[in-house]
């Protein structure tokens, strides 16, 4: 993993479709795409990747479905399917080939196989001085 990798774990050709502004909010502040999908309780980078790996066309409709969902923001109630086609076009081509498919991988954390080999034995011992009472002196 390279360090710009862990500085921001996000990928950058995202960055422009997620900050691009879509609208002020009743409050007169701009309002970017990520706002929009973090308003929604959605991942933005993940819902990013998610429309990236869709049709330009199929991108648009999905994009309209959820810009519709923001009310606070007027020009999104006004047409938000033309502001979606605006956005779509800001998103990475990134449409997969026929039989190519998405991997999605887990951060999970690795165990090494000495340090489970270690806790059965802790736990052994354990179990041994709960029910006999002594510390394993073999007597």
């Amino acid at each position: 993993m390279s360090a710009s990798t862990i500085l921001n774990p996000h990928d950058p050709d995202f960055e422009k479709f997620l900050y691009a502004t879509v609208g002020d909010d009743h409050g007169g502040r701009s309002v970017s795409v990520l706002s929009v999908l973090a308003r929604l309780k959605l991942d933005p980078w993940d819902e990013a990747a998610s429309l990236g790996a869709l049709s330009r066309d199929a991108a648009v409709q999905r994009l309209s479905q959820l810009l519709a969902r923001c009310i606070d923001i007027p020009s999104l109630r006004q047409d938000h399917h033309a502001i979606a086609k605006k956005l779509a076009s800001l998103l990475p081509n990134r449409r997969l080939s026929q039989g190519e498919s998405i991997q999605i991988t887990q951060n999970r954390p690795s165990v090494s196989w000495g340090t489970v080999l270690a806790i059965i034995v802790f736990l052994f011992f354990l179990v041994r001085l709960f029910f006999t009472g002594e510390a394993g002196s073999g007597e």
